[in-house]
């Protein structure tokens, strides 16, 4: 059982609801121990022969002690959850706060599936680390000790070995504890490699059903699936040791104590009514450490999904600002390169060489070059999200390392080539550029962008929803809408990364009327691949490996031969070229008519976002997954049967147990069955194991083969399904939602099996020996069965809204971590 110290540090603000949640478990097991004193003195009392009269206020007692117990158990069970509803709010806070501090530079390094199944799913996770492992686990910890100072009370040697076999069953495993967070750290790669890989499929399914890749995109998603499968059972293995340990110690202790015990009232040592009673309280100071390990797999999986959290916060920033609170007055908008030589973290090539340009106030200025010269570079290094190896960068004449970021990308908009659009409505993508614009401004800057008139086609106008990256509008109105963004954000300076790069003819010359109006009385620096994005500028920039080779303006560089000349001249080809195959492609494939069509209809369509946990009720979806399992019934039956001699493993020890008894009470000899409450109290644990293991190898199996499904449905359904709904919430389908099928599939089906055939057995049984018993047992075995029904409807509607919930929170997420950049630039962390 481990104790994480860095997870616990998590906890600051909230310790005292720990502690609290802690003291109500105490107080519950204190309950559960007088419970069975009481229990253990009423039969006690009974074998005594006592009348019923006689007897009914130790029942009374019993029953409101039993009552009580629960109450305090359901107290204890909420406030621990609330508590981790609390730390996972917090939690999720500190790790966006922590990537927004590590930059663009950071995030565009990692996978976007990583970064979001950890701040998603692992915190998701960790919920039963907080809210029920780590209570039981200081519950456990401390309730030995105070039973122990009880049953010493009554017989010192025998509460000694139930002492003993207490903390074995609770410290051995922690010898695995290193070898276990080896594992758990690849679960969660394994884990986050499939989460990423899944993301890179459905966000590019389009491109992969145009080039005939999917079948190639299922197959490295299966071997993902398979190592995630691998790696889990790994986990589960040293998981399913310390059970085995847990349950051994615990079963082994309990004989232990008890065939000691009964050697002392055989020797006249102790009374049978005291055995009784320590009996029966030996079975609760079992009892934490049998609680703990019912969450130890969610513990388990909750340790593994900490290692993405530490992987967040144990890096360090690229960039760090030692400024934050300098605001230079009067900031002149003019830009300097000094002798800037850059290149990636963890890469060898060297981006930019000696860099050296310089941008006067007012001044605009393009930058071209062939494709990899270290254009957008400079938008990156302006912004700082990354600094120079060497030279220096300044604004005004100061240098950026002492100007604080905030007032960095304050003085500087970007309108980028592939400008990230956010899923909400076209105002709040452009009231992006100001958080405080009114509806009036919004418009006027939607108007300078010549994408007022488009907006008031729409049904609902400036509150459509736009998709998913602007799905739903095309290249040319995304830019659009990002050039009236920056107009509403009015920075003295604009850089125009790649801007007309990804437009048609038609749509260039309606966007460079939108850019003319927000370039003027602006500095400005325009980065081009496409130079006719460039010939009115004052001055042009060519970069070739990493440095300025030549300047000037077009007419300059046009006159002569230059690497200039030989951009023009290969752009003019390319354009030709171009046009003869667009022009092919009208004739043959498309009209604009259909086109048109095409664009109204995508307008159209819904965009739900998220999937609506809707459709099924329990009954069907029981059903449903019933048929995924069918397959593996030669599993499942195996893991019934385990189940089966499992419990009646334990339903022997109390048989057994209750044996010796009555020998003792007859004075006869009990060695035979002492000997075999040690038998079946050993098989208890070993069969618990077998149960658990095989239960959970047919469960991941079946995971394994659920997240393929999902991609391959989507595989069919895409791209137009695409369109409506949202790549966070469905990697959350095919990550989360799945792995808590695994619940029903090792936790519910063959238990459940399991706890119909047993007490239809015990009361079949117990009614050929006295028939009034079982009847008297018969409506709390039904009370029992029948109570996960009650208010069903109510549980699944909140259960639908905890999983739609979780769906925006994924989905929201992609859209956070992906656009990172322009959140950054436009200060809207």
């Amino acid at each position: 059982m481990q104790f994480e110290k860095r997870l616990w540090s998590f906890t600051q603000g909230v310790r005292g609801r720990i502690a609290f949640s802690v003291f109500i478990g105490i107080i519950a097991a204190a309950l559960g121990v007088i419970r069975l004193a009481l229990l253990g003195w009423l039969i006690g009392l009974i074998l005594l022969g006592h009348t019923i009269d006689e007897l009914i206020m130790p029942i009374f007692f019993a029953a409101f002690v039993i009552l009580m117990r629960g109450l305090f158990e359901h107290w204890r069970t909420m406030t621990a959850h609330k508590t981790s509803a609390i730390i996972q709010k917090k939690l999720r806070r500190h790790l966006f706060d922590q990537i927004i501090n590590l930059g663009p530079g950071y995030a565009g390094r990692q996978r976007s599936g990583e970064l979001v199944l950890t701040l998603v799913d692992g915190v998701e996770q960790l919920e039963t680390y907080f809210g029920e492992y780590l209570p039981q686990l200081l519950i456990s910890a401390m309730t030995p000790l105070m039973i122990f100072a009880f049953v010493a009370f009554l017989d010192f040697p025998v509460a000694i070995i139930l002492l003993i076999a207490a903390f074995v069953s609770l410290l051995a495993p922690s010898a695995w504890h290193k070898f276990d967070t080896k594992i758990s750290l690849e679960r969660e790669q394994a884990y986050a490699a499939f989460a990423s890989d899944f993301l890179d499929g459905i966000q590019g399914l389009a491109t992969l059903k145009s080039f005939g890749q999917s079948k190639s995109r299922i197959d490295l998603l299966k071997k993902r699936s398979i190592e995630l499968f691998r790696s889990t059972m790994w986990v589960l293995a040293t998981n399913s040791l310390s059970r085995g340990i847990t349950d051994t110690a615990i079963a082994v202790g309990a004989a232990a104590g008890l065939g000691y015990g009964a050697f002392r009232v055989l020797d006249g040592e102790m009374e049978l009514t005291t055995l009784l009673i320590i009996l029966m309280m030996g079975v609760e100071i079992f009892r934490p450490m049998r609680d703990l390990r019912t969450v130890l797999h969610e513990g388990m999986v909750g340790l593994s999904a900490a290692q993405g959290v530490y992987k967040i916060f144990n890096a360090e920033p690229l960039v760090l600002e030692k400024h934050s609170g300098n605001r230079e007055p009067n900031l002149e908008p003019s830009i300097d390169f000094d002798s800037v030589s850059f290149s990636y973290p963890e890469h060898s090539h060297i981006v930019h060489d000696c860099l050296n340009f310089s941008i006067k106030k007012g001044e605009r200025v393009g930058v071209v070059g062939s494709s990899g010269c270290g254009k957008s570079s400079i938008v990156k290094l302006l912004l700082r999200f990354h600094d120079p190896v060497q030279g220096s960068i300044t604004i005004g004449g100061k240098d950026l390392k002492n100007i604080s970021l905030d007032q960095i990308r304050n003085e500087i908009s970007v309108v980028h080539q592939d400008t990230f659009l956010f899923h909400g409505t076209i105002e709040e993508n452009i009231q992006m550029g100001r958080q405080n614009a009114s509806e009036r401004e919004i418009t006027d800057a939607a108007i300078d962008a010549n994408i007022h008139e488009f907006v008031t086609t729409l049904p609902d106008g400036y509150k459509t929803i736009i998709g998913e990256k602007g799905i739903k509008l095309s290249g040319g109105q995304r830019q659009r809408i990002a050039i009236a963004r920056a107009l509403l954000k009015d920075s003295p300076i604009l850089i125009l990364d790649e801007a007309l790069s990804a437009v048609d003819a038609e749509n260039e010359y309606v966007i460079q009327q939108a850019l003319d109006r927000l370039m003027k009385d602006r500095t400005t620096l325009i980065l081009a691949h496409r130079l006719s994005s460039v010939i009115k500028c004052e001055r042009i920039l060519v970069l070739d490996k990493g440095r300025v080779v030549e300047s000037g303006s077009h007419a300059e560089l046009i006159n002569k031969t230059s690497i200039y000349t030989a951009l023009m001249t290969e752009q003019v080809h390319e354009a030709e070229l171009k046009e003869l195959v667009n022009g092919e492609e009208e004739s043959i494939f498309v009209n604009n008519e259909t086109v048109e069509q095409i664009d109204e209809s995508l307008r159209a369509s819904p965009t739900e976002g998220i999937i609506k946990a809707e459709g099924l009720n329990w009954k069907q979806l029981i059903l449903e997954l019933m048929r995924h399992i069918m397959p593996w019934k030669g599993r499942l039956i195996l893991s019934f049967c385990f189940g089966v001699l499992r419990v009646l493993a334990f339903i022997g020890v109390g048989v057994f147990s209750a044996l010796i008894v009555l020998a003792l009470k007859n004075g006869s000899d009990f060695n035979l069955q002492l000997t075999a409450l040690i038998v079946v109290a050993s098989l208890s644990g070993v069969l618990h194991w077998l149960e658990s293991w095989v239960a959970h190898d047919m469960a991941f199996r079946l995971l394994a083969e659920m997240r393929i499904n999902v991609f391959r449905k989507l595989d069919k359904l895409a791209p137009a399904y695409l369109v409506r709904r949202r790549t966070g919430d469905l990697m959350g389908i095919a990550t989360q939602d799945v792995e808590l099928v695994e619940y029903f599939f090792a936790h519910t089906v063959a238990p459940v099996f399991v706890s119909i055939l047993v007490p239809v057995t015990v009361i079949t049984v117990l009614a050929t020996v006295s028939f009034w018993m079982a009847l008297a047992l018969l409506p709390f075995l039904l009370a029992v069965g029948l109570s996960p029904f009650l208010m069903r409807d109510k549980v699944d509607l909140l259960g639908s809204k905890a999983r739609e919930a979780a769906g925006e929170l994924s989905a929201h997420a992609i859209d956070t971590i992906q656009g990172i950049a322009e959140i950054v630039a436009f200060q809207q962390a």
